[in-house]
């Protein structure tokens, strides 16, 4: 993503943060900001285009416009299973 989980650096970082935590799953971020060398890397390696991405088990998800239409589908909290107790 662009920025970190505490000060995401674009509105789409930044609504993916949001989805993930109501979703109350935990997760990591990579600013991608910081090297830019990891920002090209990523977009290469998922053949997307856009920054922030979300990956699963290792497996690219999407963009935060994929995030959020699984998220109003209730697609996305099956994939990323009930939070821990």
């Amino acid at each position: 993503m662009k920025g970190t989980e505490l000060f995401p650096q674009c509105g789409f970082s930044s609504r993916a943060v949001a989805i993930l935590e109501h979703l109350q799953v935990p997760f990591k971020t990579v600013d991608v900001l910081q090297d830019p060398e990891i920002r090209q890397g990523v977009k290469e390696y998922s053949d997307w285009p856009t920054i922030p991405q979300l990956y699963v088990k290792g497996e690219f998800v999407g963009g935060s416009d994929i995030m959020m239409e699984m998220f109003e589908s209730g697609e996305l909290k099956q994939l990323v299973g009930e939070p821990a107790a």
